[in-house]
């Protein structure tokens, strides 16, 4: 279970990576083209770059850390719906499902480690 949310974590957060830079190529348009020469999309493109790469660092942790990874997974998941919303359509599915795999596996592992234990 930790090698589908590691592969999901991954494809989640490179979709979500190509929609933040999506986000910042229309937000510099609209920066060229504004008569103030900046953009909040910009900023909201960052932010959501920023979540991608927690979420790719997430996915990382997976083998290892499943809870943090979860967690971590979980936070930009929700991070960058927040920020760019449906350009993070594909992205926040795949983040929500592997956080949520990645801490069921821990629960699960954290279960079955005291069962063998007298």
């Amino acid at each position: 279970m930790r090698v589908a949310s590691m592969v999901l974590g991954i494809i989640g957060a490179v979709t979500g990576l190509g929609g933040a830079i999506f986000v910042l190529f229309v937000g510099g348009v609209d920066a060229a083209f504004s008569a103030s020469g900046t953009s909040t999309v910009v900023g909201l493109g960052v932010a959501a770059v920023l979540f991608s790469i927690l979420g790719l660092a997430g996915s990382i942790f997976t083998l290892k850390k499943p809870k943090t990874a979860g967690i971590l997974m979980l936070l930009a998941a929700l991070g960058g719906l927040i920020s760019i919303s449906w350009y993070y359509v594909i992205a926040f599915p795949l983040l929500l499902l592997a956080g949520i795999l990645s801490l069921v596996s821990q629960r699960k592992e954290n279960t079955t480690s005291g069962e063998g234990e007298v």
